[in-house]
């Protein structure tokens, strides 16, 4: 096999493995949020000794990309690949933690009989899971412009989770009953808002991985300028 077929292949196998962490994280945060509504423990329990698998595959495809860069020595669009696929495994463990940060606190809240049906909850976390779907797809067809699409999506994500508050603490203040369990669910909408944050993130690698530039998505004012044309950024409209 010549040796850029070869490192074609090489890539090919890189982003496979990536899609397949991608997945796991996916199913993870499904998961962790159906044990929530259903007080499943057992299920819980499984998401967080699964974490494992997730782990060893952000070690695996680190080591993969180590070698792939001191073994071909990529330049320009190939080196950026392998550095973006860096970055999104690292996103990506981070997120399966939080997956099981919602499963403990599941285990926690199983016995609780909770003060309302779990509506904007279930709601962050399939945005969150579509979310990861498409940025990987992203990332796989090198498509900026799903990316920036996708990073819009945290909009949603960040109202609902302004949502929760808000109702939270209104429970709060009608009834000190309801503040073990209310401060369980706003850490679990917290672990969902940031879940949005590091799909965002991985959305800007790509963004870098396409273009060769830096960008921050969720800066204020970033959407009107790209999609005025106007490539230079205002950093006075940075938050």
């Amino acid at each position: 096999m010549a040796p850029r077929q070869h490192f074609g292949e090489s890539l090919k196998l890189l982003n496979q493995e990536l899609l397949k962490m991608g997945t796991l994280v996916e199913e993870a945060i499904r998961r962790s949020v159906t044990c929530l509504i259903d007080q499943d423990i057992e299920l819980a329990k499984k998401i967080i000794d699964e974490d494992d698998a997730v782990n060893e595959m952000e070690v695996a495809i680190e080591d993969r990309c180590t070698i792939l860069i001191a073994t071909e020595q990529p330049v320009a669009g190939d080196l950026r690949h392998i550095i973006t696929a860096l970055k999104i495994v690292t996103q990506l463990e981070r997120m399966g933690d939080h997956a099981v940060h919602i499963a403990k606190a599941a285990i926690r809240l199983s016995e609780e009989i909770y003060m309302k049906p779990l509506i904007d909850i279930p709601r962050m976390s399939e945005i969150v899971v579509k979310m990861i779907h498409d940025v990987l797809t992203a990332f796989i067809n090198n498509d900026a412009e799903l990316a920036i699409e996708v990073a819009k999506m945290d909009a949603s994500i960040d109202k609902l989770h302004h949502q929760v508050m808000t109702e939270i603490w209104g429970y709060i203040q009608s009834d000190p009953r309801y503040v073990k369990q209310s401060t369980s669910f706003l850490f679990i909408s917290r672990f969902l808002e940031r879940l949005g944050d590091h799909v965002t993130n991985i959305s800007e690698w790509i963004v870098y991985n396409n273009t060769g530039k830096h960008v921050e998505l969720n800066r204020i004012g970033y959407y009107t300028e790209t999609e005025k044309g106007d490539g230079e950024r205002d950093d006075s409209n940075r938050r």
